[in-house]
């Protein structure tokens, strides 16, 4: 009977699952992380070479998280001496040709929250955007000044030794076929056996239904799609003009009325500079000239109208899980004491990671959290049984 029984199992080794494991274990507690494909898959959603880090929402709530979120980042920086975080700051455009309500664009109204929080911010006239970013033709220029952007590749790699360092076991390739309560205890059954913890965490991203339906008498079902950008290209500026596009001379930056956003480019780690067009499931993108990475360069960037255009491979482009009601998905699963999921991350949850891990680890051992989850239960979408 000499079965080894882990404080923790985590079920999904993606950025979520990793910093949940991380501060568990940094709490002392024994840990095993089990993944369906490999760590860094490119199937999965937390792989790419980088993602923005931003406060700027339009939800308070999501803005002042993102703040806190980049409060743990820096801590993890300073721990691992590594340099991930770019911070170029995230710029939101608008151009009254484009969208002319220019007070009711979302540079506008996620200033007034920034400003609302107290958190850094400048503003740009046409002519002051023009003398400071002249990458950009556009009527107005909010900075988000704390933001920037994270360079993916070496934050897995950091989890990764941190927890090998630790002696947590990562099992990968690894197939769940049941999930069952035993007293005191969770038995995972797995295709390479049983595994036992007194607590669960369920980080599975888009694979996370499936393994719910794998709970013995759970009956929650979470309303997630799939979702990705309908577009993402680097553009690779000419040798003469590179300067421009490097993080000291460029910000993230964003148009997300009509569904932009785009990265610096990272000399000798990406290709160029990476611009997206997709559907921001938070903002009412609105019908307009810009209807593609293109048009959006010819119209707002002219900058890199001569540049080299190559499509982002893969899951580079980003792969989203959409929730019905655009909140994440964050607590206690119904019917199984000891176990926690956390999904729904709609393509912006990255920059939440190492938050979320806290919080899921402060949910399981602490049974209380620093932060107020209470609107992203994922109670608020089990089917009522009253008859």
């Amino acid at each position: 009977m000499g079965e080894t029984v882990y404080d923790l199992a985590i079920i999904g080794g993606g950025v979520m699952g990793l910093f949940t494991a991380d501060f568990a274990r940094r709490r002392g507690a024994s840990v095993l992380v089990l993944d369906q494909w490999r760590i860094g898959d490119p199937r999965a959603a937390s792989f790419s070479l980088t993602r923005s880090i931003r406060n700027d929402y339009l939800d308070p709530v999501y803005a002042r998280l993102a703040f806190e979120s980049r409060k743990l980042w820096l801590d993890f920086q300073r721990q691992t001496g590594e340099s991930f975080l770019i911070e170029c700051g995230c710029l939101n455009i608008a151009k009254a040709s484009v969208t002319p309500a220019l007070s009711e664009t979302y540079a506008e109204e996620s200033f007034r929250v920034l400003q609302g929080l107290h958190l850094k911010t400048q503003a740009f006239t046409r002519e002051g955007l023009r003398a400071r970013f002249p990458q950009f033709e556009a009527d107005l220029g909010r900075l988000d000044v704390e933001a920037g952007f994270l360079h993916v590749p070496p934050i897995t790699e950091a989890l990764r030794t941190r927890l090998r360092d630790a002696a947590v076991p990562i099992e990968e390739n690894t197939a769940i076929h049941r999930i069952s309560r035993r007293p005191g205890m969770i038995a995972i059954d797995t295709a390479a056996g049983e595994r036992l913890a007194q607590r669960l965490v369920i980080t599975a991203g888009l694979g996370t239904n499936d393994l719910l339906a794998r709970i013995e008498g759970c009956d929650l079902r979470l309303p997630l799609r799939p979702d990705r950008p309908s577009e993402s290209k680097y553009l690779i500026p000419p040798p003469d003009k590179r300067g421009m596009f490097t993080p000291d001379r460029l910000p993230v930056f964003a148009y997300l009325d009509v569904g932009i956003y785009g990265h610096p480019m990272l000399e000798g780690k990406t290709p160029g500079v990476k611009i997206g067009y997709y559907n921001p499931p938070d903002v009412r993108t609105q019908v307009t000239s810009i209807t593609s990475v293109q048009t959006f360069v010819d119209e707002c960037m002219p900058a890199l109208r001569d540049a080299r255009v190559v499509d982002v491979q893969g899951a580079d482009q980003c792969s989203y899980d959409l929730v019905a009601d655009d909140n994440f998905i964050l607590g206690a699963i119904p019917g199984l004491p000891g176990a926690a999921v956390g999904t729904g991350w709609r393509g912006t949850g990255y920059k939440f990671a190492p938050l979320i891990g806290r919080t899921l680890m402060e949910l399981l051992f602490e049974n209380a959290t620093v932060e107020d989850i209470s609107r992203f239960t994922p109670q608020r979408f089990e089917v009522s049984r009253a008859g």
